[in-house]
């Protein structure tokens, strides 16, 4: 576990680097589910031979999560969802693993933390290493222009719509993820990425005032790569990650931060490791 400090983002809003780690390591956008066998393989082989001090997921590590009781559902060990978290349960007994929520799986509750052994972030963090300071974010909140998609986030976010969408069957709430599912898979198909948001530039450069950081981390919009948003001011986009030929070419990035910059490599061991 790591101690969250309180920061001009709010309480428990910080993780401050110790002095003598040598790397962090950032994924996001897995989209974990039992369809992708070869990415939950990767994400296994790549958590089993890390020698990341820390290591952060930023959201939609899981396709969808319907509720922790899932952690309770039957499942062969050699399925990938069980796959996925036998590994994160290990790869957390023998460093800090710390998570954010995305906008597949922000129904991840404090029963999968505890049982599998992560810290989990708020929204928006920031995190403090080597030299620099960072705001971390999954990324969906701030693309702005999507306006139905803001609407819809400020619904299904509130105490209320989460209490009484949990408190429905596990088979009724898993009916209407696999057709919201179903309908943002349809826009993919007819849009592509370039039809989705990006975040909102204003948005990201508040951010980066409010916590007095100079690089801004996200996931979300499956456009990896690296902007400068301003003097001493960058943002760094994840990648996705898909090595079963859900949507297109095969892919997987770490992001690596450490004292001589960030790096982006692929997961550890990943040509030589059968899945």
């Amino acid at each position: 576990m790591i101690a969250l400090l309180d920061g001009p983002l709010g309480a428990a809003s910080e993780i401050h680097a110790a002095p003598h780690w040598r790397g962090i390591e950032l994924l996001s956008d897995l989209h974990l589910g039992e369809h992708t066998p070869a990415t939950a393989c990767a994400l296994a082989g790549h958590l089993a031979a890390s020698d990341a001090d820390l290591i952060v997921l930023l959201g939609d590590l899981f396709e969808v999560w319907i509720g922790d009781e899932q952690l309770d559902a039957p499942a062969d060990p050699a399925r990938p969802m069980a796959q996925a978290l036998q590994a994160l349960a290990e790869a957390a007994r023998r460093r800090p693993v710390a998570m954010l929520t995305g906008n597949r799986d922000f129904l991840l509750g404090p029963e999968a933390a505890r049982r599998l052994g992560w810290t989990v972030l708020p929204e928006r963090c920031v995190l403090q290493a080597f030299g620099h300071r960072h705001v971390l974010v999954h990324g969906d909140a701030e693309c702005l222009d999507d306006r139905d998609y803001q609407r819809f986030r400020a619904q299904v976010r509130t105490p209320g719509w989460r209490e009484a969408f949990l408190a429905r069957p596990l088979a009724e709430r898993m009916a209407v993820a696999r057709s919201l599912r179903d309908g943002s898979e349809q826009r993919k198909r007819e849009q592509g990425l370039a039809g989705y948001a990006d975040l909102d530039r204003a948005e990201m450069l508040s951010l980066l005032a409010a916590a007095g950081a100079d690089r801004l981390i996200h996931g979300h919009t499956h456009r990896p790569g690296d902007e400068r948003l301003g003097p001493g001011l960058s943002r760094h986009v994840l990648s996705d990650w898909d090595l079963d030929g859900q949507h297109g070419p095969a892919r997987a990035e770490v992001l690596r931060l450490d004292a001589s910059g960030l790096h982006r490599q692929p997961p550890s061991g990943l040509a030589a490791r059968p899945c």
